[in-house]
């Protein structure tokens, strides 16, 4: 089966998503599935690339540029540079090309279900959640109500839409949320992943409200007396107005290009025009929002309490199963930074708590994920309570699709390795895509196609491959990664053994593949298996029984 993986797109995670692509094409298993890439660029067209463009550091790294000095995405880029270089390709040829989307794309239009409509439209099987599950999956307000709806959750919110809060007393309307939600605040653009779009205010600082505000609708006030930097782009120099611009490119920080001049309605897509605007502009009183500005903000209480977030997968009866919930601690506010940038933030599997409580967890996420029509599989997050309630929030649809993201940590505690957890991926998918009633016929022969091959292999096992690693830190990495390119191969079933010393050596399970260290290793090595992981690795037996 020819599987072309989606990546790149219009939203702001993009970076996460081409990281996802990568992860994708290393991982998909070669023995069962050919491999298409497929970036999406940010005007949404669709474009036939080679692996080599997954080589990057980052997308605006594989992007081509121009003369201009400015590290750019491709919104900023002439067309004709990108048809010059990545052959566009259209969604009525799909077929011709592959014949299963691969998503591991993030956010409105990739996560919302435009991508997922467009996709049926053509016929095109996809992976993850349907059309229903994916719009609500985008939107965190309506996930607030639809969640309080389906388990009876008490949690305090607001929200504001833009032209309400361009007429309303700031003063006032901060105060008012105080007296709501307490403090400190969480404030949030509705539509975002990957925590982008989210800040905290933790004092009543009206300054530092109106700035998280403003972060969350993904517009800028350009006062000559106000706070900004931008409010004193005249006394900059130009190296100072040129890393100004630059900063403004980035998609989890700034608002990002195209930018509107919202009193002139004059859009700008590149930073050097906008160096140049401003120049022109500079002691007028502006505001420049995002193309893709939020026209709603959300407001919720801060909840004290320990952070989780909790897989889960679905059987061929759509029974929903939570996988082992993932503790996140040592962090102050769980945002992209935090997520993707820093080396600080913590993570354990299980929660730290009672087995009582993790069922619980399991039991509310499960409920959840079937009540808001979500299939195929999902993340949904949460936090428990010092007094033992669980509030949930955010589902994400399509979760992120590094090689270390939490869901491919969960789903190796029930014994799936990262090709595993792919291959059960596209076989879901197209057990549910099959529900929709489209193209039925098809999409059964490619579902029996595919079990005929797992069978067969099940039947038939491939023959085994050792790799040994000693008590070296480096040693463990480089058998990890090995594992993985084998087990991606579809020739050999890799297995680890670590060799601790001359006459002293431990098989190493799949659920131990995302220890960090031989510290963390030797530790699990020497400890009972929590009752929590045994329990749901029994309950998912009968999915993962067929790819393992």
């Amino acid at each position: 089966m020819k599987i072309g993986i989606f990546f790149g797109g219009p939203a702001r995670e993009r970076e996460v998503s081409y990281a996802g692509g990568r992860t994708a094409l290393a991982n998909l298993d070669k023995g069962l599935f050919e491999p298409v890439l497929i970036f999406v660029d940010g005007r949404g067209r669709f474009r036939l690339v080679q692996p080599d463009f997954l080589d990057y550091p980052s997308l605006r790294d594989a992007l081509p540029q121009d003369s201009s000095g400015f590290s750019v995405y491709d919104e900023s880029l002439d067309i004709n540079v990108l048809e010059a270089t990545l052959p566009e390709i259209r969604p009525e040829h799909f077929r011709n090309y592959f014949d299963l989307a691969f998503l591991a794309m993030h956010g409105p239009d990739c996560e919302d279900g435009a991508i997922q409509g467009l996709l049926e439209w053509y016929k095109m099987p996809y992976t993850g959640p349907g059309l229903v599950g994916s719009a609500v999956g985008i939107n965190k307000i309506l996930q607030n109500e639809l969640i309080a709806l389906a388990n009876g959750q008490q949690k305090k919110t607001a929200t504001i839409s833009r032209d309400a809060y361009e007429r309303a007393d700031k003063a006032q309307f901060f105060n008012s949320l105080i007296e709501h939600l307490g403090l400190p605040i969480v404030v949030k653009a509705p539509h975002q992943g990957s925590s982008i779009g989210v800040a905290i205010v933790r004092e009543a600082d009206l300054e530092k409200f109106c700035q998280a505000v403003e972060q969350c609708f993904f517009t800028m006030s350009i006062q000559p007396d106000g706070w900004s930097k931008l409010s004193a782009w005249n006394n900059l120099s130009a190296g100072e107005k040129q890393e100004l611009a630059q900063k403004m490119v980035s998609l989890d920080s700034g608002i990002s290009f195209p930018v509107v001049i919202e009193q002139t309605g004059e859009v700008i897509r590149h930073p050097e025009a906008f160096i140049q605007r401003l120049d022109e502009l500079a002691g007028s009183a502006i505001t420049l929002s995002s193309l893709n500005a939020e026209d709603e903000v959300l407001f919720e209480e801060f909840i004290s309490g320990q952070e989780f977030s909790c897989g889960v997968i679905q059987d061929d009866d759509q029974m929903a199963i939570a996988l082992p919930p993932t503790e996140i601690y040592n962090v102050t506010s769980f945002d992209f930074e935090s997520k993707y940038k820093l080396n600080t933030t913590k993570k354990r599997i299980p929660v730290d708590t009672t087995l009582e409580n993790n069922r619980k967890i399991q039991l509310a996420v499960s409920e959840v994920f079937t009540r808001l029509g979500i299939n195929v599989y999902a993340r949904i997050d949460g936090f428990l309570t010092p007094d033992g309630r669980v509030l949930l929030h955010d589902p994400n649809t399509i979760p992120g699709m590094s090689p270390s993201s939490l869901i491919f940590k969960q789903m190796a505690e029930i014994g799936l390795n990262l090709s595993n957890s792919l291959t059960y991926l596209i076989r879901q998918s197209l057990r549910e895509r099959i529900r929709t009633g489209k193209d039925t016929s098809h999409l059964k022969r490619l579902l029996a196609e595919l079990d005929n091959q797992l069978a067969n292999r099940k039947a038939n096992p491939l023959p085994d491959q050792v790799i040994t690693f000693g008590p070296i830190d480096e040693e463990f990495i480089g058998a990890k990664q090995q594992y993985n390119q084998l087990a991606a191969s579809g020739t050999v079933r890799p297995a680890l053994i670590y060799q601790k010393s001359e006459g002293e050596s431990y098989p190493v399970p799949v659920h131990f593949l995302f220890k960090d260290t031989i510290a963390e290793l030797d530790l699990a090595l020497s400890q009972p298996r929590h009752p929590l992981l045994i329990e749901t690795a029994e309950r998912t037996a009968h999915i993962t029984s067929r790819y393992i």
